[in-house]
């Protein structure tokens, strides 16, 4: 069968892409932004990619088209495909029933944390020789792909709360129907396709009511806006994760590079990784959960997790130049960004920190999350900003109360000239953004050369 998808280079089409290659079929694609790392992927597995809509790339028709939810009316190839009649679906809907059917599903859903700790759980499982399959959004670099079959009945997936398409408003996971589900968190975001918390809240508990009855669902005992969901009806065993839960870390250094785990009292065993952060110390007490539920000994997870490699993008190191050290991070949400710049701190000490952020989700450019942001770099040493033309609101403004020295930028070569200026050896530069940034990474270590 040939099957086209349009919207290929999101993490989540381009990661169906390589499962629906595995599957036998013909794979092509297209985007309007085609940029690393599913691009690469992409073409690492010999898929073919268009850039653009043009319904030219429809022709001659293939036997399906998978539609992204990038993708509106409006949309060339959407008109074309509506037009001529061609069979066509959603992601989620063509993951649910091509890959998912009759196995052993456990989904990570939640606002933070969601790549991290789908891919943890997939290690986890792979190290147990279980050899799940799954579909991550980002590159495991355990895994060193998005994306894959496996060969038993247990499947990992990234459990995304975004819309599924413009003709299917609810959530990507309902689709999934787990048997073991990590709620990770739950924040306002997506201001694109949600009015408030309540409307996520809502979708969330949606995903509750499919997780069947000899299921399980974790979550973590401070999470007031989870607890809600669970309060709308749960019909399934719960575990819960951090403080005042079944699971509880002690950490053993400040930075959460080394932890015991705790389940109901009893130390199970001792986490020593290359990871940093509170947020990643409770990524991975649900990972534990999850894979306790399939047979995992807490024990032998926390021997997998000290092997575990993160994700790319992921607070990566990209580069060290004379001294300065570039880190890729995808943080976008106030929370996210101030979570990673602890870990960091706490990692590095007094070692000076400069944040480089671009605000370009569709939430920050709706300015869903203004209020947060100026607070959220209250841990780096100085925070410098991209604003690029069309914004849409004042950003300098946003920041001005920003408790450490900023700097508002309007291009790239304007961010490389100040992070030049003021990067001494030692210097960690962090670069987050949801996006390429423009290969701002590979830049500023030339400059820095």
């Amino acid at each position: 069968m040939h099957i086209h998808i349009l919207g290929i280079c999101g993490t989540f089409m381009g990661s169906l892409a390589v499962l629906a290659k595995e599957l036998g079929h013909r794979v092509t694609g297209s985007d309007a932004n085609v940029y690393p790392p599913m691009s690469t992927q992409l073409e690492a597995q010999g898929i073919e990619l268009t850039q653009g809509y043009e319904p030219s790339q429809l022709e001659p028709a293939p036997d399906l088209v998978v539609i992204g939810n990038a993708l509106s009316r409006g949309n060339p190839a959407v008109e074309y495909v509506l037009n001529k009649g061609l069979p066509y679906v959603s992601g989620p809907q063509w993951l649910a029933d091509h890959v998912l059917q009759g196995r052993w599903v456990l989904a990570a859903a939640g606002t933070h944390g969601k790549t991290t700790t789908s891919s943890m759980l997939a290690w986890v499982l792979e190290h147990a020789g279980m050899s799940p399959g799954f579909l991550i959004g980002g590159v495991p670099q355990n895994f060193g792909i998005s994306a894959r079959l496996g060969g038993t009945p247990f499947f990992v997936v990234e459990a995304d709360e975004y819309d599924s398409a413009f003709f299917d408003k609810r959530s990507k996971f309902v689709h999934y129907r787990p048997r073991t589900a990590i709620l990770n968190n739950l924040e306002f975001d997506h201001a694109d396709i949600f009015p408030d918390l309540a409307a996520i809240e809502r979708q969330f508990h949606h995903l509750v009511r499919t997780v069947p009855g000899e299921g399980l669902i974790i979550h973590p005992e401070s999470e007031t806006a989870l607890k809600r969901v669970i309060g709308m009806g749960c019909w399934t065993p719960v575990q819960t994760t951090g403080d005042g839960g079944q699971w509880q870390a002690k950490l053993l250094s400040p930075d959460g590079s080394r932890f015991e785990v705790i389940f109901d009292g009893a130390v199970q065993g001792v986490v020593e990784w290359e990871l940093t952060g509170k947020h990643n110390v409770n990524n991975a007490l649900a990972t534990l959960a999850a894979a306790r539920h399939v047979g995992v000994l807490p024990k032998q997870g926390a021997e997998a997790l000290s092997e575990f490699r993160s994700v790319k993008r992921r607070m990566e190191k990209v580069a060290e130049v004379n001294g300065v050290t570039i880190y890729d991070d995808f943080a976008h949400h106030p929370t996210a960004i101030a979570t990673t710049l602890d870990g960091l701190r706490k990692r590095v000490g007094d070692t000076p920190i400069i944040a480089v952020v671009e605000p370009r989700s569709n939430s920050m450019k709706l300015g869903a999350h203004r209020e947060g942001l100026a607070e959220s770099v209250a841990l780096a040493d100085q925070a410098i900003w991209y604003a690029p033309a069309n914004l849409g609101w004042d950003l300098a403004a946003t920041v001005a109360g920003s408790p450490v020295p900023t700097t508002v930028c309007d291009s790239l070569e304007a961010i490389i000239a100040k992070v030049k200026a003021d990067a001494v050896p030692g210097t960690q530069v962090v670069v987050m953004s949801n996006g390429g940034f423009g290969g701002l990474h590979g830049q500023l270590a030339a400059a820095l050369a």
